[in-house]
């Protein structure tokens, strides 16, 4: 049974290194979203680095999700004093314990909040995909599908919520957005 992929991308106002409180809220906040998506239904799991250092993403071992790598916009640092972004890649059973996880709880809360840690940008913030059973996504992968999204809208191997479509390929709804409520189809 396929799983969904996941990948967010986001550039922050200032580096991950930065002591400000703006900085401590974000990590404060990340923490406490990660514990409770953590235990969400339908979670898999995440990409984590063996050693998880603040600002060590370039050069961090990621095993099975890939070597680190991020949107050819990025143009802020890469090193641990300047690196200024947040990306996560997980894996779920299905659209809705996804799209759940992220609109509800502690990741509801810190999305009302993005804007005081995120730039505003044209670019998307996230994307999803279906990969087959037993398949690890890399970051590579990742990045691949978010600047298709980018450059050519929701495709079948490439989407968002709002634009979803089943693992077979077609059109498919969340509960609670777009025209129609229920669940998946």
């Amino acid at each position: 049974m396929p799983h969904l992929a996941l990948y967010t991308f986001g550039v922050l106002k200032s580096p991950l290194v930065d002591p400000g409180p703006l900085t401590r809220q974000f990590y404060e906040s990340g923490e406490t979203v990660y514990r409770k998506i953590s235990r969400h239904p339908g979670y898999l799991g995440h990409a984590e680095a063996a050693d998880g250092d603040r600002g060590m993403l370039f050069e961090a071992d990621w095993g099975a999700w890939g070597e680190f790598a991020v949107p050819t916009w990025y143009d802020k640092g890469r090193t641990v004093e300047s690196t200024a972004l947040a990306a996560t890649l997980s894996l779920w059973t299905d659209l809705h314990p996804a799209f759940d996880a992220i609109y509800t709880g502690p990741h509801r809360e810190a999305l009302n909040r993005r804007y005081d840690w995120f730039e505003r940008t044209e670019h998307p913030n996230y994307v999803c995909w279906w990969v087959s059973d037993g398949v690890i996504p890399t970051w590579q992968d990742g990045v691949s599908k978010l600047e298709h999204l980018h450059a050519h809208g929701s495709a079948p191997h490439a989407f968002t919520f709002h634009h979803s479509f089943a693992p077979d390929g077609t059109p498919s709804r969340v509960k609670g957005i777009g025209p129609t409520s229920g669940q998946v189809r």
